[in-house]
């Protein structure tokens, strides 16, 4: 007759042993992780009153950004900026400037959110005033010339306003779209002979 007890005890034993070299394996691997900080969201650099150009190809600025407070973070490339303003210059066209309590920038500047009392304004010509949009927040592709809101919309224009909810804006092409709810009063400017 076999004792089963005395033939199972090394096979316990021998399931342990590798139990708790799985559990040694792992507690030894926990401290190669690396501690560089990439893992975190800690900012790596700060900038104060700072200005950043973008040129076309024919070396004529194409848009400028500027903000007296910046902060970067490595982990995701992005860049965290208080009261930026973004200046759009156009061929032909009067500049278009952006403004906002913040903004976040991605990395390489393809994409900039602003939130926070935004305002697009679009400079007076010889035959039309300053128009003005406030919204709550915008994105904005500078190097596409686009921007959109889902936001509610302000727009004024002299004495003519409209309101909307969703927008977007085309540098390209100089047009603003609102998208729905979209109401408002035009005044016709006075001429002067």
């Amino acid at each position: 007759m076999k004792h089963w007890p005395s033939q199972l005890f090394p096979v316990i034993l021998l399931a342990l042993l590798a139990g708790l070299s799985f559990w040694l394996q792992k507690a030894v691997d926990l401290g190669e992780q690396k501690h560089d900080g990439k893992l975190r969201h800690d900012p790596d650099a700060i900038a104060e009153n700072f200005t950043v150009r973008r040129f076309d190809a024919s070396g004529q600025v194409k848009y400028r950004l500027a903000a007296p407070h910046l902060v970067h973070y490595p982990d995701d490339d992005t860049s965290i900026l208080k009261s930026p303003t973004l200046i759009s210059y156009r061929h032909e066209a009067p500049p278009f400037t952006l403004t906002a309590k913040n903004a976040k920038v991605t990395a390489k500047g393809e994409t900039v959110y602003l939130w926070e009392e935004v305002s697009a304004t679009r400079a007076a010509t010889a035959d039309r005033p300053e128009m003005v949009a406030r919204m709550l927040d915008l994105t904005v592709q500078p190097d596409a010339g686009f921007a959109f809101t889902n936001s509610p919309v302000e727009i004024t224009q002299g004495q003519s306003w409209v309101k909307g909810v969703g927008a977007e804006l085309d540098d390209k092409t100089s047009t603003l779209v609102l998208q729905s709810q979209v109401t408002g009063l035009y005044i016709r400017p006075r001429t002067t002979q």
